[in-house]
């Protein structure tokens, strides 16, 4: 039996994969690239550090109160006459997943908006994102984002 679909019939079975030139530029006009920035910073700075994400684009984030340590020296204290050790530090743990915004951007306005220059300012890490997914719209890549 041949193949006898019509110009018509064979477009509405063309593939539906998405197309690289169609996916969305990055604000600075690059293909996006899913990213996820990680930044341990001081508590007191998380409010200049979500206004400096804001001004550069990437004001979604997830945030979360940890303790750790670093480079940080322990701290040594007494209470009702014993002598405790505090070697762990509270620290606000900040997530961001970025495609439209460049995360040497987000880095940028992390730095610069948690640095107080003293020991225990924080870190950051960036790391490849395989693949995102929209939960309710079952959107996937960067247009999840």
């Amino acid at each position: 039996m041949t193949d006898e679909r019509t110009e018509t019939q064979a477009d509405e079975h063309t593939d539906t994969t998405m197309d690289p030139t169609d996916a969305t530029l990055r604000t600075d006009g690059g293909e996006p690239e899913l990213k996820l920035v990680m930044a341990y910073i001081r508590p007191d700075k998380l409010g200049d550090v979500k206004q400096a994400l804001a001004e550069v684009g990437a004001p979604s984030l997830t945030v979360t109160d940890v303790s750790g340590r670093g480079s940080q020296p322990a701290k040594k204290g007494q209470w009702r006459g014993e002598e405790y050790v505090v070697d762990l530090h509270q620290k606000t743990k900040i997530e961001c997943v970025v495609a439209d915004v460049p995360y040497e951007d987000v880095v940028e306005a992390i730095r610069e908006s948690a640095h107080t220059g003293e020991k225990g300012d924080g870190k950051v890490f960036v790391v490849d994102v395989a693949e995102a997914y929209q939960i309710r719209t079952g959107e996937a890549g960067s247009e999840a984002v």
